[in-house]
């Protein structure tokens, strides 16, 4: 991925963290009711951020470190200080994704023309969310890929992609079950080359082909 990149994906997920209660009460009314519920609050906070202690700090400037350390980022109401850091840091990464997403943008209608007409059905109806159920490769230069796309925005079913004319595919021991989240086109002398960020591991496939097929499975 050139745009949307695993690292970017990665601090997409720790924004939670810097979205802090608008008040002190707010704040309160919530740790009363995860105690109602026989829930400690402040222990889940503190396990949430062990879970995402290694990119919190990859990610977040060494101002943020003290409270990753201590386990107070989330577990304790947000000083003035902290909240005016958080926020900096937010606008910055709002900031950041957006201007990815028009340099994408840009290039993708740029090459738009140029590409095979299936290609741009497949990224223009996003596959978001789709699960991979199996890929094959019955010949040199075939890669099949079925997908359940049930909780997609689009299908709605599974779908079985054929690329056709394939030169290269990365890695080549995909799990299946990985989810779908993001992906790129890029125009290739040959046809396109397809970069897709999946779940379950995170990882990015990069297929290279001169078409791709798209066979609804009823």
């Amino acid at each position: 991925m050139k745009y949307f990149t695993k690292e970017l994906y990665e601090e997409s997920q720790i924004r939670g963290f810097l979205i802090f209660h608008e008040t002190e009460k707010d704040w309160e009314d919530d740790i009363a009711w995860y105690e109602s519920e026989g829930l400690n609050f402040k222990e889940i906070c503190k396990n949430n951020l062990e879970d995402q202690r290694a990119d919190l700090l990859k990610y977040l400037p060494a101002s943020f470190h003290p409270y990753i350390q201590d386990g107070t980022l989330k577990s304790e109401f947000p000083s003035e200080k902290l909240r005016k850091m958080a926020d900096k840091w937010l606008l910055e990464y709002h900031e950041r994704v957006e201007a990815k997403g028009i340099a994408y943008r840009n290039y993708y209608n740029s090459i738009k023309k140029s590409l095979p007409e299936n290609v741009i059905h497949l990224y223009e109806k996003t596959l978001h969310d789709a699960q991979v159920t199996s890929i094959e490769q019955p010949l040199k230069d075939t890669i099949i890929m079925t997908l359940d796309c049930r909780g997609s925005y689009h299908y709605l079913t599974d779908i079985r992609l054929v690329f056709t004319g394939v030169q290269n595919i990365q890695p080549t021991n995909l799990s299946v079950g990985s989810g779908w989240l993001y992906d790129e086109v890029y125009l290739t002398e040959t046809g396109f080359e397809l970069h897709v960020l999946l779940d379950g591991p995170l990882m990015e496939l990069t297929i290279s082909a001169e078409n791709v097929n798209i066979e609804v499975i009823s």
